[in-house]
């Protein structure tokens, strides 16, 4: 719900909840997937979400081109799905975090930072237990010559490759990111620097649309 209110509150854009078992996502321009613990994440983070039904409608978008964001267990489920490299697995000293915590924004040419400065320093709060980034060498490398990477945290907080908090598809379209944008979209909250991600959503929206 805090994904949700974050665009019908925070940029007064119209959206809706689609439920899981539904099997269309017909007439709608993004998918958003919040975080939160998908079947309990029994077996593995994300592992037995990517069989709902909703899902071939996720992969469609993301083929598509069509923005796919995912925030904490969203991002294990766009990993898992293949739809972006790496995987997220147990934090570095075995215990959840929560936290708000100081990112990097690496990349602002993305339909997710173009309201964001290069190198701009954004505080977001984050809350997982298996949120370390994990990839091989050969796929970093790639990613970062790509620019792929959009955020770092600025402390390694959970023991992630290259201190990645952060990441895109090779098109741009699907970006999936362990903090939480969505809970950091009102002063009263401790930070309104998640607000510029969703309005950087918007704006790169009308773009397409014209």
């Amino acid at each position: 719900m805090d994904l949700y209110y974050a665009i019908r509150d925070g940029i007064n854009e119209k959206v809706e909840l689609v439920d899981y078992r539904n099997n269309s996502l017909v007439g709608f321009d993004g998918v958003l997937i919040p975080g939160g613990f998908s079947y309990g994440d029994y077996l593995r983070s994300g592992a037995i979400a990517v069989h709902a039904p909703i899902i071939k409608e996720i992969v469609r978008f993301a083929k598509e081109g069509k923005i796919v964001f995912g925030v904490c267990n969203g991002f294990q489920i766009l990993t898992e799905l293949n739809l972006l490299p790496g995987a997220l697995v147990q934090n570095e000293k075995n215990r959840f975090i929560c936290d708000t915590v100081d990112l990097t924004v690496v990349n602002n040419q993305t339909a997710f930072t173009n309201c964001y400065q290069k190198n701009e320093n954004i505080r977001i709060p984050i809350a997982h237990g298996e949120g370390r980034y994990h990839c091989d060498e050969t796929t970093l490398q790639e990613m970062i010559a790509n620019g792929q990477i959009v955020f770092r945290y600025q402390d390694n907080v959970n023991g992630s490759v290259d201190q990645i908090a952060g990441v895109t598809n090779k098109n741009g379209n699907v970006l999936g990111m362990m903090p939480h944008p969505e809970r950091a979209v009102e002063d009263i909250l401790g930070s309104a620097d998640g607000l510029k991600l969703f309005q950087s959503i918007i704006n790169y929206q009308v773009k397409v649309n014209n």
